[in-house]
C-alpha cells in the first residue's frame, strides 16, 4: 500500500487535544482506545522530533567529467593527465583531490550513472527530479520532496526548509511554492535585498498594504496562486525576523574554520549548508560557482581552479559535520547533470556524456569507502548494474527515512511516486 499524501491523510503530529477531544465526545473510540491511541501519538512525535536528518546537494552544473575525478582509466588512451591515488577507502580516486582522499572511508562513489539526457537543461531536470522532462506536469525538485516531507515536522523551524545557496535550484512543481528553494548567495544576502535592509515601521507599513492587495487576490476565487504567493512572503518576514537568520552569518565562523574550506565563496557556502543543517533545514542546495562545462582545456581548469576549490570545500565539509557529530544524520551528495565523454576532443576537453559518469555520496547513516558499479578499461561501457537519478533518490530518501511508499499528487490528479519508484542502492544501505 501507499501513504498517500492528502490532506485526508492520519498525521498524528498534527492532531491537537481538541481533535483529539472531539473523537472522544462523539465515542469514535473507547478509553482503552483512547490510551493506546494517546501512546501512539506520543511514541510517533518522539519519532517525529529525533528525525533531524537533512541533505546537502552540491551542485557541479555543466557537467563535471568524473572520468578525472571518481573513476580514472590510467591505461586508457581516454584517461588523460591525471592519476590516480590511493584513499582512506577501498577506492582511488583523482591526485588533485587528496584531501578528499582523506575522507574516503566515509564517503562512497556510484560508478554506474546512466541516463539518456545529455542535454543541460533535461539533464539537470532529471538529476534533480527522477522524472524526464514532460509537457504535461511540471515535477518537483527532490529539495521540495524533502520540504514537504521533513519541513512539516519542524514546527520549531521558522526559516524555509529548503535553502539554495549561491544560485536558484529547480521548480518545486505541484508541491508548490511553500516548498520552493528560498535562495541566498554565499553571504547569506536574500535577493530581496532592499526589504532585508527596510526599518521595521517602512517594513510593517509595506507588508500591510502587500497584505491588502494579496487577500483581494485570494478572495477573487483565482486559484491557489495567491495563497502560495502569501506564504512565501510570510517566509521571508519570518526569515528577517528570526533568530535563526544567524545561521546564514558565516563571517561569524573563525578563521580557523574558514580556512579548513578554503576560504572561498563556494567554502563559505558549505560552511552556511552546514550551519543550516544544523539549525534544523532539512535539504540545502549549494550551486558550485566554477564552471563544469568543460569542452576545452579540462585538464588546465581541473588542475588550476575546479579540483582544489572542490577538494577544499567538500573535505572542510565532511570533516566540520563529523566533529560536530552530524554527518550519521547529513547526507552529502555531490554530482552534476551528467558527465563527460571519455574521448578527449581536439581542444583537450570532453563533452557531454551521459551514458557511464560518476556521483559522491555519503553520510546518513550509508556506507562510506566504496565503488559502487564500473566502467570498462576505457570509460565507454558500464559493465555492472546501472543507476537511475530515482535509484540515487530512494537512497536518500532512505537515509532520511522518507518512506519510499510516499505519493504525492499532481494538480491534475495523477500519483507521482516518491524518486519515481526508484530502488535504493543496496550496496550502500548498511
Amino acid at each position: 500500500m501507499y501513504k498517500q499524501t492528502t490532506m485526508q491523510s492520519f498525521n498524528p503530529a498534527g492532531m491537537t487535544r481538541r481533535h483529539f477531544l472531539n473523537h472522544l465526545a462523539a465515542g469514535s473510540v473507547t478509553t482503552l482506545g483512547a490510551m493506546q491511541f494517546l501512546g501512539q501519538l506520543r511514541t510517533h512525535a518522539a519519532e517525529v522530533q529525533k528525525n533531524r536528518k537533512a541533505c546537502i546537494l552540491v551542485w557541479l552544473g555543466g557537467g563535471a567529467p568524473t572520468i578525472d575525478m571518481w573513476d580514472l582509466k590510467p591505461e586508457s588512451k581516454n584517461g588523460g593527465e591525471f592519476k590516480p591515488i590511493s584513499t582512506a577507502g577501498d577506492l582511488q580516486i583523482s591526485e588533485h583531490l587528496p584531501k578528499i582522499a582523506q575522507q574516503m572511508g566515509s564517503l562512497s562513489v556510484v560508478r554506474s550513472m546512466s541516463t539518456r539526457e545529455a542535454d543541460h537543461d533535461r539533464g539537470t531536470y532529471y538529476m534533480h527530479t527522477s522524472y524526464v522532462p514532460n509537457a504535461t506536469v511540471v515535477h518537483p525538485t527532490f529539495g521540495s520532496v524533502v520540504s514537504y516531507e521533513l519541513g512539516k515536522s519542524r514546527p520549531d523551524l521558522e526559516i524555509p526548509a529548503f535553502i539554495s545557496i549561491g544560485g536558484g535550484s529547480m521548480s518545486p512543481g505541484f508541491l508548490g511554492m511553500t516548498n520552493a528553494p528560498f535562495v541566498v548567495d554565499s553571504q547569506g544576502r536574500i535577493q530581496n535585498a532592499e526589504m532585508a535592509g527596510m526599518d521595521q515601521q517602512r517594513l510593517g507599513q509595506r507588508l500591510q498594504i502587500l497584505g491588502a492587495i494579496e487577500e483581494g487576490f485570494i478572495q477573487s476565487n483565482r486559484g491557489d496562486v495567491g495563497q502560495a504567493h502569501r506564504d512565501v512572503y510570510q517566509k521571508a518576514v519570518n526569515l528577517m525576523k528570526s533568530d535563526q537568520m544567524e545561521a546564514f552569518r558565516v563571517n561569524r565562523e573563525g578563521p580557523e574554520v574558514r580556512t579548513a574550506y578554503g576560504d572561498t565563496p563556494f567554502g563559505n557556502s558549505l560552511i552556511m549548508a552546514r550551519r543550516l543543517v544544523e539549525t534544523g533545514v532539512p535539504f540545502v542546495e549549494v550551486r558550485n560557482p566554477n564552471g563544469w562545462d568543460l569542452h576545452q582545456n579540462v585538464f588546465t581548469t581541473l588542475r588550476q581552479t575546479n579540483l582544489p576549490m572542490l577538494d577544499n570545500g567538500i573535505s572542510g565539509l565532511v570533516a566540520d559535520l563529523k566533529d560536530r557529530g552530524m554527518f550519521d544524520d547529513t547526507v552529502v551528495v555531490c554530482m552534476g547533470e551528467f558527465g563527460r565523454t571519455p574521448r578527449i576532443n581536439a581542444n583537450v576537453g570532453r563533452d557531454h556524456w551521459a551514458a557511464s559518469w560518476s556521483v559522491l555520496i555519503g553520510g546518513g547513516g550509508l556506507r562510506g569507502g566504496i565503488a559502487v558499479g564500473e566502467t570498462d578499461n576505457d570509460g565507454l561501457t558500464i559493465t555492472s548494474e546501472t543507476y537511475l537519478p530515482g535509484d540515487l533518490w530512494a537512497t536518500v530518501a532512505h537515509a532520511l527515512r522518507i518512506p519510499l511508499s510516499t505519493v504525492h499528487t499532481s494538480t491534475r490528479g495523477r500519483p507521482m511516486k516518491i524518486a519515481n519508484g526508484g530502488n535504493p542502492i543496496k550496496s550502500l544501505l548498511t
